[in-house]
């Protein structure tokens, strides 16, 4: 092969490799901007889809309503899961995306209470089942795409980019959310107001399906479609095959999911509800804390390409089990800076369990079952744990004197997963299987 052709060669590998971190990335962050902007439009969704019982009972009803469309990830990530790595990772991604946008803008034009009755929030349950359902396919498919196409000194910090993305997605829901309360007055955003962020759902849906539609699949999976080494049967050879590592990833996930719902999906209505502060003060600091976050992701994701993937995880699971009371405590205070700085602090021990936690579960599992089985262990951990946080929070709270007692949520799932970690093999130097 002549110098011109080798140049070429690798031109267009490294423009695919760009190419797939943009488009599994950017379509990551759209579908968890679309499952998010729910937790933070929980105050008005709250009272326009249940009527009657005070604000514990409608918050109860609503994170409850929240937790049901985690129910639905098992079932997707099957689905999902057989789709891509029997037929590829790319049409996976692509149906998951169209589905979750579809759901999105369906909430946004659901009527409420006051039109449809008990109806109205039976069918907010069935299209949050339905992004349930989307959403399982996008995480898994996602990290096996990112980890798939990373040169092999660089998994982490590629893997990385998947929970880049799902706190970018965060971010830009919260950032919405606020910006669009700012921009209407009080009495509109319980009528129209809240359901421009969902209607904005077409948007990102068409703006990662643009993305996918033009991407190659991964060079590892069409390795493994060429020889023939792909399983007709994926689901059955995960089982048969992959039982401890699929365990490993459940309890490894019970404290990034707890972590992620609880802090960064459920907190915001928490400091209002049970502390009176002021939403502004809220929502910026909560911006300020997935800032943080997205920053810190990244970096220990690099780092666990130089050190290690289980000293990172180690790091952020120890941090979240000893500073989850410590700092609701700070965030108690009500004081801007204290309050800022709390964020900062949940934005630091997160960013550090999370970074490394998608390349580390890719390592564990071969190319053929490797979207089926990460799918699997992610999926029900969060549907078991991370859709729960709020509902078991608010639950915890109407049970007890002290709302800081439910600090005990978050630092128990994170010490599930530092459990974990200490039992789990290092394999940031292993080669892709």
């Amino acid at each position: 092969m002549t110098t011109q052709s080798l140049d070429s060669a690798s031109y267009e590998s490294a423009r695919q490799r760009f190419r797939a971190v943009f488009a599994g990335s950017v379509g990551n962050l759209m579908e968890q901007y679309d499952n998010l902007i729910y937790a933070y439009s929980a105050v008005y969704i709250g009272s326009v889809f249940f009527a009657g019982g005070g604000t514990l009972t409608t918050t109860l009803a609503t994170f409850g309503v929240f937790a049901v469309g985690f129910l639905a990830r098992p079932v997707g990530t099957i689905f999902f899961g057989h789709i891509g790595d029997r037929y590829g990772r790319r049409p996976a991604l692509i149906a998951s995306v169209v589905l979750m946008g579809a759901a999105t803008v369906l909430i946004g034009l659901l009527p409420g209470y006051a039109t449809l009755g008990a109806a109205a929030p039976l069918l907010l349950t069935v299209l949050r089942l339905l992004q349930g359902f989307a959403v399982a396919g996008e995480w898994a498919g996602s990290t096996t795409m990112l980890v798939e196409y990373a040169p092999a000194h660089a998994r982490g910090r590629y893997g990385s980019f998947n929970q880049v993305s799902t706190v970018s997605g965060f971010l830009l829901a919260a950032l919405v959310v606020s910006v669009n309360a700012l921009l209407w007055p009080a009495e509109s955003m319980l009528t129209i107001g809240w359901r421009i962020p969902f209607l904005l759902g077409i948007v990102t849906m068409l703006i990662a399906l643009v993305l996918r539609l033009g991407l190659r699949d991964t060079p590892k999976y069409e390795e493994e479609a060429q020889s023939g080494a792909t399983s007709r049967h994926p689901l059955r050879l995960t089982f048969r095959t992959q039982k401890k590592p699929m365990l490993l990833g459940f309890c490894l996930n019970v404290g990034s999911g707890v972590g992620y719902y609880f802090f960064l999906s459920y907190l915001p209505t928490f400091l209002q509800q049970q502390f009176t502060l002021p939403q502004p003060l809220v929502f910026a600091s909560t911006l300020v804390g997935l800032a943080v976050m997205l920053v810190t992701v990244y970096a220990a994701g690099a780092l666990s390409d130089r050190i290690g993937r289980k000293p990172t995880l180690l790091a952020g699971a120890a941090a979240t089990t000893v500073l989850s009371w410590p700092v609701l405590a700070l965030l108690s205070t009500g004081d801007p800076l204290a309050v800022h700085l709390a964020q900062a602090c949940i934005g630091v021990m997160l960013g550090l369990l999370c970074g490394p936690i998608p390349t580390a579960l890719a390592e564990l599992f071969p190319t053929n079952v490797r979207y089926s089985a990460l799918g699997i262990g992610f999926n029900f951990a969060i549907m078991a744990f991370g859709g729960t946080a709020g509902f078991i929070a608010t639950g915890i709270i109407g049970a007890s004197s002290s709302p800081l007692l439910v600090a005990v949520l978050p630092a128990a799932a994170a010490l599930v997963s530092l459990i974990t970690i200490i039992g789990m093999p290092e394999t940031y130097r292993n080669e892709l299987r």
